[in-house]
């Protein structure tokens, strides 16, 4: 593999880290950082100065201060123009080959800096799109670290024609959360009967006929489209990962009872097809014994280790929610995306490791973006089909130019293709002809 030397005045964990993630996980090429200029300036291979101050004639990327500090301080998030795409971190020194700090801005982003300022949540607690510096400077629905990651790619490679990079290949990553395993059946009495309550009360009657189509004649629950889902991952070549929420029912966790005979089957039948994740409940983020107890009992059902999660309506709060994640032995975590809006929130459409800006150290707690969710194109962009599949192309368009991962995440509800969600089993299927071209 070949290898790329950096120079840098001082190594800090953060050097180290966004380095390593620029160089290794996305260019897929070794980078050797040193301290020592005499080795620099001896050395013959592919090599480049980050520093405050160009110490040779070899290309040179103007530094700010962001990468040699500890601590969360007050970031100016000023911007420059580069390549139609605003960046943040200028410099003004005639000498770099870049009018910005392109490793800090990686790093500002990546490390969700912002999300550790103090901020005002929504009412489920969340950090929102809007209040981000991506949505501010308009690149949330590009995968920006990427992008910027290629630029530097060209630099060296415009520097050192000789250097291999090695050819990335698009990726999709299809995942689903179970939030609600089926709309009428295996409810109970109690929440069946509160059910016909409920739309009698709205003068609901198709619903009253539908539950009672379900629950009496044989009919089958609108939401159980698992079948569907596994004629899509024949069809498709899928390797999906399921979500199944696995808590105590209550205001926001209306799944099935765990100890439900056939909900358990249920997971086990898709364990069969795919890889099975813990769905956090609501409250256990503020709740760690909460949150192990329901990763053990659905390692009982599957009769394996639960290693990878999402968190229930997106509640992640950083860095709280990734501590309890690893206390827990979790190494793979999919929650990072926006609720309301579609793209990409930490800048970056590849996995990569979590790094904690409170105790200034990289985990091995490995995390997922997603780019789209179809409660967001639904229900707070309120698109129609059409539309949505618009919004999912330029997205997938988006990640194969740099030739990244494109995850989806989707429930089982909008397969039913049924009331609310008529019309989105089509952008569904648009999506995966479209991600599997």
């Amino acid at each position: 593999m070949e290898e790329v030397l950096v120079f840098v005045p001082k190594k800090t964990t953060r050097i180290k880290y966004v380095f390593s993630l620029v160089f290794k996980d996305i260019l897929k090429v070794n980078c050797d950082v040193t301290s020592d200029l005499d080795e620099f300036l001896s050395s013959d291979r592919a090599k480049f100065v980050y520093s405050d101050k160009p110490h040779s004639d070899d290309l040179f990327f103007r530094s700010s201060d962001l990468l040699f500090h500890r601590g969360i301080e007050n970031i100016d998030t000023d911007y420059v123009e580069h390549e139609g795409n605003n960046a943040l971190f200028p410099v003004y020194d005639s000498n770099s080959v870049l009018p910005f700090d392109v490793f800090s801005a990686i790093f500002y982003v990546v490390s969700r800096y912002e999300e550790y300022q103090p901020y005002v949540p929504d009412r489920h607690g969340r950090f929102t799109a809007k209040l981000s510096v991506s949505h501010e400077l308009n690149f949330l629905n590009k995968p920006i670290v990427n992008i910027w990651a290629n630029i530097v790619r060209d630099i060296i490679l415009n520097k050192y024609p000789d250097f291999v990079f090695p050819k990335r290949t698009f990726k999709f990553v299809p995942t689903y959360d179970i939030d609600s395993a089926f709309a009428y059946a295996q409810k109970g009495l109690v929440r069946s009967i509160g059910g016909y309550f409920m739309s009698l009360k709205s003068l609901n009657w198709s619903e009253v006929i539908q539950r009672s189509r379900v629950l009496f004649s044989g009919f089958k629950d609108p939401f159980d489209t698992y079948d569907l889902q596994i004629e899509y991952q024949r069809k498709y070549n899928l390797k999906p990962i399921y979500f199944f929420l696995f808590g105590l029912y209550g205001q926001f966790d209306k799944n099935i009872n765990t100890r439900n005979r056939t909900y358990r089957f249920l997971v086990k039948k898709m364990g069969d097809y795919a890889q099975i994740g813990i769905h956090p409940s609501y409250y256990s983020n503020e709740n760690p014994e909460l949150l192990h107890k329901e990763i053990r009992n659905l390692e009982e059902v599957v009769n394996k280790d639960i290693t990878q999660s999402r968190q229930h309506f997106l509640k992640l709060v950083l860095p709280v929610t990734y501590r309890n994640l690893i206390e827990e032995d979790i190494t793979d975590d999919y929650s990072m995306g926006y609720a309301s809006l579609p793209g990409f929130r930490s800048g970056i459409c590849d996995p990569y490791n979590f790094y904690d800006l409170d105790i200034e150290a990289e985990t091995k707690l490995r995390i997922h973006p997603f780019a789209v969710m179809d409660g967001t194109l639904r229900d707070y962009m309120e698109l129609t089909p059409d539309e949505a599949i618009e919004e999912i192309k330029k997205l997938i368009d988006e990640v194969k130019k740099v030739d990244g991962t494109f995850s989806s995440l989707w429930h089982n509800e909008p397969l039913s293709d049924e009331k609310r969600w008529k019309g989105w089993r089509k952008v569904y299927e648009e999506m995966l002809k479209m991600a599997t071209e």
